[in-house]
């Protein structure tokens, strides 16, 4: 791990988001609440709560964080039949929270990929990426463009 110890304690951001594009008839079943498995986003946004939270055993060399805030939402996009992910993950510490944020968006559309798979096994989760930081020594990053 990187040592951090002489770092300043900052409130630090990162937004994510990613997608999951799938059939209309599969988005049907999401937006009218009748997937097989149930609640399909209320499922998808523990899932990445939980997922932001336990980042560090999940990925080598990440550091454990007392996470302030994670906030997960979804987007219906009909006319592309995809589902959006966005999530905003904020603490109070030495690093940043971007791997928590990334984290949390891929394990709330692989969630969605469960719960749907059996309706739709060519869902594709794609377009995953980091939006937006803030705090610490590199300040306030936004991507290029």
């Amino acid at each position: 791990m990187v040592d951090v110890g002489d770092k300043g304690e900052t409130r630090r951001i990162a937004r994510a988001a990613g997608q999951i594009a799938m059939k209309a008839e599969t988005l049907a079943l999401i937006r009218e609440g009748n997937a097989k498995k149930g609640d399909v986003l209320g499922v998808a946004r523990i899932a990445a709560i939980q997922a932001a939270k336990r980042s560090a055993e999940l990925i080598p060399l990440c550091h454990p964080l007392a996470l302030t805030r994670v906030a997960v939402e979804f987007a219906l996009d009909a006319e592309n039949s995809r589902v959006h992910c966005e999530v905003v993950a904020e603490t109070v510490g030495r690093t940043g929270v971007e791997m928590e944020a990334l984290t949390a968006v891929a394990v709330g559309l692989l969630t969605i990929y469960d719960m749907c798979k059996a309706a739709d096994r060519g869902m594709v989760i794609g377009g995953i990426g980091l939006l937006e930081k803030s705090g610490g020594k590199s300040g306030h990053w936004l991507p290029p463009g």
